[in-house]
C-alpha cells in the first residue's frame, strides 16, 4: 500500500526541511523507499513547473486523487487584517490553500514551533498563528473542533527545528496504522512525554542545586542562566542531536524551542527569579514543596558535585 505525502510552506525558515534532510539509518530517501511514501511537492525538493503543481493542487482538492499525509511548515500566515496576503501562493493567500487540503488530508502534521504554536510572528502584525494552537491556546487557524479524514486533530511536532527522528518516527506510526497518543497540546507521547531535563547530564547537579552563574562550568544552569530543561516537554536528551549532544551536554541552557510560547519575550540566558526563586518552577514542583527543599539539597550536595566533579 503506497502513501502520498504533500509537504507546504508557510511562514517559516525551512529549518525543519534541513532537519529532516539529515535523517540516517534510513536516509529520507530511503525512509521514503522504505514505506512507499510518495512525496507529491515540497518547496525545496520537487522539479515539477507551476502549472503542474496547480493540476496537482486541482486534483487533490477535487478528490481525484487522495491526499494521505499533509505536512505544514512555519506558522499560518493572516495578515494583514485578515486577509493572508503576507503570504500568498498564485495570487491567493497560502492560508486558504492549507484549510482546503487540510479537508481533504487523512492525516495532517504541524511541524516545527511555528506551525504547532505560532511561534516566531504570533504576537506581530503578520498575525501569525499555529495551524490549530495559538500558543496555550487551541484552536488556531483551523479551530479546536477540526478532525482530519483520521479523525485525528492536529499532529503537533514542535521543535525549533523538530528532530528529523521525530518527524520520520511520526509518520512511520501513521503509514502503519498504529495508534497515536497525543498530550493536551497534541504531541506524541512517544517524544513528548518525558521534559527535556530527563536524561540530562546536569541532573545530578540541579537535584542537589550546585547551580551555575556563568558559562563553562558543569553545574545546573536552570536556577541562573535561563534554562528550561525543566518547564520544557521534548526528547533532545533521548534521541541526540546528531546522535551524540544536546544542548545542555555541550553546556548550553536549554531554550525551550519545543514550549508554545516558544520564542519567550525574555532574555535566553537569564532566569527569571524573585528573591532567588525562579518565577518558573520545574513542572509538577510545588512552590511550597520548592522552598522547603532546596535549602535542604544545597547543604546536603556531596564535595565531589561542589568541585564539579560527576565521576566518584
Amino acid at each position: 500500500m503506497s502513501f502520498n505525502l504533500y509537504w507546504l510552506q508557510c511562514g517559516g525558515c525551512g529549518g525543519d526541511t534541513w532537519s529532516l534532510l539529515n535523517a540516517e539509518s534510513p536516509d529520507m530517501i530511503e525512509f521514503f523507499s522504505l514505506l512507499n511514501i510518495e512525496l507529491l511537492w515540497h518547496p525545496n525538493l520537487s522539479c515539477i513547473s507551476m502549472k503542474a503543481q496547480e493540476e496537482l493542487n486541482h486534483r487533490l482538492l477535487s478528490g481525484v486523487q487522495k491526499l494521505d499525509i499533509l505536512c505544514i511548515e512555519g506558522s499560518i500566515i493572516r495578515g494583514p487584517g485578515g486577509t493572508g496576503m503576507y503570504d500568498e501562493a498564485y495570487g491567493k493567500p497560502k492560508k486558504d490553500l492549507v484549510a482546503a487540503l487540510a479537508r481533504k488530508a487523512s492525516y495532517v502534521l504541524a511541524v516545527g514551533t511555528c506551525a504547532s504554536f505560532g511561534g516566531i510572528g504570533a504576537d506581530g502584525e503578520i498575525e501569525a498563528t499555529g495551524v490549530q494552537f495559538l500558543k496555550w491556546e487551541k484552536g488556531g487557524f483551523l479551530g479546536s473542533d477540526f478532525r482530519s479524514a483520521s479523525g485525528l486533530p492536529v499532529v503537533n511536532l514542535p521543535g525549533c527545528p523538530c528532530h528529523c527522528d521525530v518527524i520520520t518516527g511520526t509518520l512511520s506510526l501513521m503509514v502503519s496504522g498504529t495508534p497515536l497518543e497525543l498530550s493536551e497540546y497534541n504531541t506524541p507521547l512517544e517524544w513528548y512525554g518525558m521534559m527535556v531535563h530527563q536524561g540530562c547530564t546536569r541532573n545530578e547537579y540541579h537535584e542537589y542545586r550546585v547551580e551555575d552563574k556563568k558559562f563553562g562550568e558543569k553545574g545546573c544552569m536552570f536556577f541562573h542562566l535561563g534554562c528550561h530543561g525543566p518547564l520544557a516537554h521534548g526528547s533532545c536528551n533521548k534521541i541526540l542531536w546528531n546522535r551524540r549532544s544536546s544542548k545542555t551536554r555541550a553546556g548550553i541552557p536549554c531554550f525551550g524551542c519545543t514550549r508554545p510560547d516558544f520564542p519567550q519575550h525574555y532574555p535566553f540566558f537569564e532566569t527569571r527569579n524573585i528573591e532567588g526563586i525562579p518565577i518558573e518552577l520545574p513542572d509538577g514542583v510545588s512552590r511550597a514543596h520548592y522552598l522547603a527543599y532546596k535549602g535542604m539539597a544545597a547543604a546536603a550536595a556531596p564535595e565531589r558535585l561542589k568541585r564539579r566533579e560527576t565521576e566518584i
